[in-house]
């Protein structure tokens, strides 16, 4: 199985006859989720470099070898987070026995 990285809205069934229907919120959630993900990627790259930037042009200067330290460790603070919150997803559908528990689905 593929990652799936945008829903089309007329495979989700959400259109009747050109209208929108509550199932319209699925593939609308999961596009949301999806690029808040890829930004929040985006974001930590940038900010690993920047911090890396920060860490070399320090100069030896004690105050800006602290920020370059501190920018790279919220960083990865902000990835483990992000880890952290998925690896308690999946704990909770593996025991729970509910493996669809990371898919946003309105009962029909």
């Amino acid at each position: 199985m593929g990652i799936v990285y945008a829903v089309s809205w007329e495979a989700s069934g959400c259109l009747q006859q050109d209208a929108a229907t509550i199932q319209c919120l699925e593939p609308l959630f999961a596009n949301v989720v999806v690029a808040v993900v890829s930004l929040v990627g985006v974001a930590l790259f940038v900010m690993l470099v920047v911090g890396g930037f920060k860490f070399l042009l320090s100069g030896g200067d004690q105050k800006q070898l602290e920020s370059a330290k501190n920018t790279v460790t919220y960083a990865l603070l902000g990835l483990v987070v992000i880890v952290v919150a998925f690896l308690i997803l999946k704990t909770i559908s593996v025991f729970t026995g509910l493996p669809d528990i990371l898919k946003f689905i309105i009962p029909k």
